[in-house]
């Protein structure tokens, strides 16, 4: 595999390398994709107060989160079915525990929680409202036996699906039909359809964390017919789990202190689901410092959506954050080289981190503050 430095890099190799469609359900966002490019502009608009000298010859990344510790504060978001590369998740988890970080194994994966948890034991179970609260306890307690590190209930979706650059055609299975249908375009990708050809096997586009084992649009659409949850609902969700228990998709401050104090959650992740979720809503960085000022002192917080480089993640930490989440880099990375592309991603943010450590003068990520930030006015948005 040839070493790329940057995740622009994976992007465009994932780009050369899967379908048109399969790379476009990776980039996704939603209807104009306001939300999805104020994601990346936002780290654009932070700058920083570099030091010249007095700094540290050893500068630590290590920290912990979701009682998990890891040797560096990115962490990989739960991503449904990630059939662009024929290992999908058992290479996203071999990569985790390769370089000492944690992941999240999304409801919608293609691959089994008890075949990822030997892989990575710094895994932590995701799940959506969907179904029955009996369903639902059924996947709590199924996270629980394989040994899940902890729970992510993830609620920033509003099933908006409309994109003006055009949705990507996905198929609910690959029948022979539907093989010729997308032949050319498939054609047009040797490299992938190599792989899955030495594979000896299809994209699969079922869901095995799911009871029944149905096809992903089966399980979306029991997701979209079930009746959002209230705050009781969350409640009892947690109630279900004694360890360490995220809600993914927090924006607003009254809802951050509503799911610390009311639903019991041990950590937050301000997130607009990378721009796929309600077109509009500011980037997440944005939101960030009002939600750690709110229950950053009960609660640990991490920062989804727009983390390109490890400057970002230092930006991320010197406003509060415990760490981030990243997921198209690390989707990029396996659909490029598999496992190995996986790494590569997490290199590229640890070295880029270790660069800014130094810059900033600073000996681990536990010493960033605001401080070490040019913030421009008007930047932050307080939002409830």
């Amino acid at each position: 595999m040839a070493w790329f430095e940057s995740v622009a890099e994976a992007q465009r190799r994932a780009r050369r390398t899967l379908p048109r469609s399969v790379y476009k359900a990776i980039l996704a966002g939603a209807e104009r994709g306001q939300t999805y490019r104020d994601n990346l502009d936002a780290f654009a608009e932070l700058g920083f107060a570099p030091h010249v000298a007095g700094g540290s010859a050893v500068r630590s990344q290590a920290t912990s989160v979701m009682g998990v510790d890891v040797d560096l504060p990115v962490l990989l978001s739960p991503t449904g079915v990630q059939a662009v590369h024929p290992e999908g998740e058992r290479a996203v988890a071999r990569a985790a525990a390769s370089r000492g970080t944690a992941m999240g194994l999304s409801a919608l994966a293609s691959t089994a929680i008890e075949e990822i948890l030997p892989l990575c034991a710094k895994t932590f179970a995701q799940l959506y409202w969907a179904g029955s609260r009996e369903a639902i306890a059924a996947r709590v307690e199924r996270a629980r036996a394989a040994g899940a590190a902890g729970l992510i209930v993830t609620l920033d979706w509003t099933f908006s699906h409309a994109r003006d650059w055009g949705s990507p055609t996905i198929p609910s299975q690959l029948d022979l039909r539907t093989m010729a249908r997308f032949a050319p375009e498939v054609a047009l990708r040797p490299v992938w359809l190599a792989r899955w050809v030495r594979s000896g096997a299809l994209p699969d586009l079922g869901v095995p964390n799911v009871e029944g084992a149905p096809g992903f649009f089966a399980a979306y659409g029991e997701w979209m017919g079930t009746p959002p949850p209230s705050w009781a609902d969350l409640a009892w969700l947690r109630g279900l789990w004694d360890g360490p228990f995220m809600v993914k998709g927090v924006m607003r401050v009254d809802d951050a202190v509503r799911a610390v104090d009311d639903v019991g959650a041990t950590a937050l992740s301000v997130s607009n689901h990378g721009g796929n979720n309600l077109d509009g809503t500011p980037a997440s960085v944005r939101a960030l410092a009002a939600v750690v000022e709110a229950v950053g002192d009960r609660a640990e917080v991490v920062l989804d959506g727009g983390v390109r480089r490890g400057s970002d993640v230092v930006k991320a930490l010197a406003l509060g954050a415990r760490a981030v989440m990243i997921g198209r880099p690390y989707l990029w990375g396996l659909a490029a080289h598999g496992q190995p592309g996986v790494e590569n991603v997490l290199d590229v943010f640890k070295t880029g981190i270790d660069s800014a450590l130094l810059g900033l003068g600073r000996a681990s990520v536990q010493e960033l503050s605001v401080h070490d930030l040019l913030v421009p006015e008007g930047f932050h948005r307080r939002l409830g």
